[in-house]
């Protein structure tokens, strides 16, 4: 899949229900407001960046190692701030933004760990993971196969996700899931209009703590070089 189609998939009838889905959760489990600002890790083109700036009113900054996905992020939000840089290696200062958001990129860093005390060195108050769900029903058709778009990808469980959050010192962990029938269709919109967030099976899995104070007051002495 080339970065443009990657892109164009979000304007599909499939893509606009399943990112309005994720969306919705992330930005309730993060409980910004507007004026805050957010760096989104591993932004691609710039689906969610895009969202969080227009929807959700935050001074946003994107980051991704691809030049290609960057090239079509900036031409299609050309007021926000897109940088390229590893998540493993932030160009920021500590406390830099307020909240910090992944969606599905740390699926495919080597090196989720340090990512994440990356991200929770420039965060302020929370961090947000996207990931996908390894107890759902999209990774019993698609993720096992390791084959397409989920080649190399890594699914975790709720247990794994919220323990990593705990291990950077994020504490206040909540999560939740959506998109439990992948194929958005009207049986699929359905049962997501009735079935919790809290039920813990749905593809997309996020998860979301605040940072702990003394943790924050520290973190200029863990960063990780």
């Amino acid at each position: 899949m080339t970065p443009a189609d990657y892109d164009s998939w979000y304007e599909t009838p499939r893509g606009l229900w399943i990112g309005a889905c994720e969306f919705a959760l992330l930005r309730r489990l993060l409980g910004v407001r507007p004026g805050e600002t957010l760096l989104d890790v591993g932004c691609g083109t710039g689906y969610f960046t895009r969202c969080f700036a227009q929807e959700a009113g935050l001074t946003v900054t994107g980051i991704d190692i691809a030049p290609d996905m960057l090239g079509i992020a900036c031409s299609k939000a050309p007021k926000i701030s897109f940088v390229l840089a590893a998540a493993t290696h932030l160009p920021f200062a500590d406390g830099a933004f307020d909240h910090v958001v992944a969606v599905t990129s740390l699926c495919f860093v080597d090196e989720e760990a340090r990512a994440l005390h990356e991200m929770a060195r420039v965060a302020q108050r929370s961090i947000a993971l996207g990931l996908l769900n390894r107890h759902s029903l999209l990774y019993w058709q698609k993720g096992r196969k390791r084959v397409g778009n989920y080649a190399g990808a890594r699914w975790h469980s709720s247990g794994e996700a919220q323990a990593l959050l705990s291990s950077a010192g994020m504490c206040e962990i909540r999560a939740a899931s959506a998109v439990f029938l992948p194929s958005g269709g009207g049986v699929a919109r359905a049962i997501e209009a009735n079935v919790p967030s809290s039920c813990l099976c749905g593809a997309f899995l996020a998860v979301a703590g605040r940072l702990d104070g003394d943790r924050n007051s520290r973190m200029g002495d863990e960063h990780v070089s």
